[in-house]
C-alpha cells in the first residue's frame, strides 16, 4: 500500500482541490456547490485567516483528500476549533482520511492547545460519521433541513469532540 502524506496545503494545489471538491459523491458530503473554479481555491489558499489550518493527504504524490482547521479567536472560544474535509473518491478505503483526522487531533491535543472540535455532518455520511467516531466526536443534535443538496432540504448531525 502507498504512503499517504500529510502536509500543509499550497496554492500549488489549487488544481487538485477544485478536483476533489468537483465530484458529485464529495459535493454530496460538503456545502461546496459544483462547478468551482481553480481560481476560488487559489484565493482561500493565497488569504487563510488567521487561526486557520489546511492540510492536504497525498498518496504518491497525489492530492487524496483535504482537511481544514479553524481555531476560534474570540477569547472565550479560543479553546474550540472547527474542522471540514474532503477526500476524492477514488481514495475512499486508502486512510486518507483517518491520516487527516489523525494529524488534526494530533495538532489540536499537542500544539494548539484545543479542547474541543466541532463539525457538522450530513445524517445520511454513514462512512463520515463512523470516521468521526473513531476520534472520539459525539452527536450533540442534529439540525433539520440544514442545507439543500440536489434541491431537498437534508438534515446534518452537530458533532464535537471534547477533550478532558
Amino acid at each position: 500500500m502507498s504512503q499517504i502524506v500529510i502536509r500543509h496545503a499550497t496554492p500549488a494545489d489549487a488544481a487538485a482541490l477544485t478536483h476533489v471538491y468537483s465530484q458529485e459523491e464529495t459535493q454530496a458530503g460538503t456545502l461546496h456547490l459544483p462547478y468551482q473554479s481553480p481560481a476560488l481555491w487559489q484565493e482561500r489558499l493565497n488569504n487563510m485567516r488567521p487561526g486557520m489550518v489546511m492540510l492536504v493527504a497525498c498518496i504518491d504524490d497525489r492530492v487524496a483528500g483535504q482537511l481544514t482547521l479553524e481555531v476560534q479567536s474570540t477569547a472565550r472560544r479560543r479553546h474550540a476549533a472547527t474542522i471540514g474535509m474532503g477526500v476524492d473518491p477514488a481514495f475512499h478505503r486508502r486512510g486518507a482520511g483517518k491520516a487527516l483526522m489523525a494529524a488534526m487531533v494530533d495538532l489540536c491535543d499537542n500544539w494548539l492547545q484545543v479542547t474541543r472540535v466541532e463539525l457538522t455532518v450530513f445524517t445520511d455520511n454513514e462512512k463520515a460519521i463512523g470516521l468521526y467516531r473513531q476520534f472520539g466526536f459525539e452527536i450533540e443534535g442534529t439540525a433539520k433541513r440544514f442545507a439543500v443538496r440536489n434541491g431537498e432540504r437534508i438534515d446534518a448531525h452537530y458533532m464535537a469532540r471534547v477533550k478532558g
